[in-house]
């Protein structure tokens, strides 16, 4: 899941992009409102982590231009502003959810699951399909009861596998799920992953359609 980071204060942004990219997120991370609607203009996140009081072009103003647009990316306020006329506008101004500064990591996480979970349409936080159940939460994996260890990257590669079954993903689509700006990636790391997950899953968990990418079956394989 690539989440796009906006947040001003470098302390923050810091402790924030490498917390999250410990969950297995892949997060960019800009300084200020132009540089926000620029990666937005360029990248198709799956979530927007907005800070209110930036330079350049303040996150309200960078929250409605992109309502305006059309783009209905999920946006979650992370802000110092607690008022309750502050939580009102940038509501009404198109945001999801609004966590006010400072806050717990593990909040934040939770509430990034909440968005996802709504977007996708998905009433409970654990995905299953067949034998094999995934806890974004607790970045468990099971398949027939038995848990799975996994690395935070091939959790993530399965994540975003199991999000359309059946669906074939390129190499450049999961590198954009599980790779943040400016992290350094061996040209097979993908291939790396995929043969580790094949390996602990079974190789039938995971299927290739050549020159098109990697899928999960849509009729998951016998446990």
């Amino acid at each position: 899941m690539r989440l796009l980071l906006v947040e001003d204060d470098r302390m923050i942004g810091r402790s924030v992009e490498q917390g999250l990219k410990l969950e297995g997120y892949a997060v960019d991370w800009v300084l200020d409102g132009i540089s926000a609607e620029a990666a937005l203009a360029e990248t198709d996140y799956e979530l927007v982590l907005l800070d209110l009081g930036l330079p350049r072009k303040d996150g309200l103003a960078v929250l409605t231009s992109l309502r305006k647009a059309g783009n209905a990316v999920p946006v979650l306020i992370l802000t110092a502003r607690d008022a309750v006329s502050d939580r009102v506008r940038g509501l009404d101004a198109g945001a999801d959810d609004y966590l006010v500064k400072p806050f717990e990591l593990d909040e934040l996480a939770a509430r990034i699951r909440a968005l996802a979970r709504r977007r996708g349409g998905r009433p409970t936080p654990l995905i299953e399909h067949g034998a094999l159940t995934l806890d974004p939460a607790s970045h468990e994996v099971t398949l027939a009861g038995t848990p799975l260890a996994l690395s935070p990257r091939e959790f993530a590669l399965l994540h975003a596998l199991l999000a359309e079954p059946g669906v074939p993903q390129s190499r450049a689509k999961l590198e954009e799920q599980v790779y943040g700006w400016g992290e350094e990636l061996e040209s097979n790391a993908v291939e790396v992953h995929i043969h580790a997950l094949r390996r602990k899953l079974g190789a039938a968990w995971i299927a290739n359609l050549r020159g098109v990418g990697w899928f999960v079956p849509r009729e998951p394989p016998p446990a």
